[in-house]
């Protein structure tokens, strides 16, 4: 990790210098910005540049009800008069919003100017993904933007993995996209039968309906579908040793399952079976035989054959070509569903999934644009 840090702090610092100047009064031009920016999201929690710069942020839990629904979150307010504000919801974390990963990012998009809200979601934190969480995306939205803390300043979301999809079944909703004025979505999904088919056998087309690419994929996905789907599994048997088959997994993906494996009933087999399989030939045929609740959440949380160019907030997506969960065509698929002009795509070579890895100088200019993108929403001018 003090490699990658090292490596992009001093790209950046050389964008900084190369593509930023200082302007009128002492102000940080909105190109070294991005540069500095960059810089402290590698540093991560450590020391860098852009913290020297910028007061500390006040992290601080808050309450808040919509419609009777009670929510706990983590306000990041930012040591000078913020520009924007900002919902980051969460990927699938044991430990949610208190990820020390998310909590350096939050701290950065804070120093940035952005007020940042982290919405305590539940069924995230228990590894369960739900098309209901888009309700309780639109309920942050909804305190974020009634709270009084707009005053003309842009609302925006950042979503991370597969919190892309409940995020943007919540903005497709008039009453909640048209509060939003752009989405930041970091390895996120399309077509929910392309993904289940990567992360199973690590084969997927790029561009949809072209010729199959492989890459390996980390079997940490298919176990996190496991672990976050026993609760759909009619047989309760079933439903316990699947659970005991993730957990073993998600602790060390190469432990051996084979002992509990003898122990599925038709319904725990057909969800064993599905990630177990290598050929993406099967996959629609073992996704047809997967128990129907299963498949119901399958298809809710879907994104292919929906109408994204209804959405209201700009699309940024950032992908990278190494994602071994999701593959960057699904981005890709995101950004062409949308409206003509209405969608950013970054693709870098190496991002590894949601995390910085080493760059080089052309992953390195292509986050500093996507970084000065998010910058221009935040002060309007995007």
């Amino acid at each position: 990790m003090g490699g990658r840090r090292k490596s992009l702090l001093v790209l950046a610092a050389l964008l900084a210098a190369a593509l930023g100047v200082w302007v009128a009064r002492g102000a940080i031009g909105r190109a070294a910005e991005a540069g500095l920016v960059l810089s402290d999201l590698a540093a991560g929690s450590h020391a860098s540049l852009f913290k020297d710069l910028t007061p500390g942020p006040a992290r601080g839990g808050v309450s808040y009800r919509v419609e009777g629904r009670r929510h706990e979150a983590d306000l990041y307010r930012p040591g000078e008069t913020p520009k924007a504000l900002l919902v980051l919801v969460p990927g699938a974390l044991a430990t949610g919003k208190d990820d020390p990963r998310l909590i350096a990012f939050a701290e950065t998009l804070a120093r940035a100017r952005f007020e940042v809200l982290v919405p305590d979601i539940p069924a995230v934190r228990e590894l369960r993904l739900r098309a209901s969480d888009a309700r309780d995306v639109a309920d942050a939205i909804a305190y974020l933007s009634a709270s009084g803390r707009t005053a003309g300043r842009p609302l925006g979301v950042a979503a991370l993995s597969y919190a892309a999809g409940p995020t943007i079944l919540a903005l497709l909703d008039p009453t909640t996209g048209d509060r939003v004025a752009f989405l930041l979505a970091i390895g996120g999904y399309y077509d929910a039968d392309a993904v289940l088919t990567f992360f199973t056998t690590g084969y997927y087309r790029d561009p949809p309906g072209g010729p199959w690419h492989y890459r390996k994929p980390n079997a940490y996905g298919k176990w996190l579908f496991v672990a976050g789907n026993v609760g759909l599994i009619a047989d309760a048997h079933d439903g316990r040793v699947l659970a005991q088959m993730a957990a073993r997994k998600l602790k060390d993906l190469s432990a051996d399952v084979s002992d509990l494996a003898g122990q599925l009933g038709p319904e725990g087999r057909s969800v064993f079976d599905f990630v177990s399989n290598a050929d993406p030939a099967r996959v629609p045929s073992l996704i047809a035989g997967l128990p129907a609740a299963v498949r119901a959440q399958i298809r809710a949380l879907d994104l292919k054959g929906r109408d994204l160019t209804k959405l209201h907030p700009h699309l940024i997506l950032v992908h990278g070509k190494d994602d071994a969960i999701v593959p960057e065509s699904e981005s890709a698929a995101l950004a062409a569903a949308a409206a003509p002009g209405h969608a950013d795509l970054y693709v870098l070579e190496r991002l590894a999934h949601v995390d910085l890895g080493p760059v080089g100088l052309r992953d390195g200019f292509t986050l500093w644009r996507a970084v000065y993108r998010l910058l221009e929403e935040r002060d309007g001018t995007g």
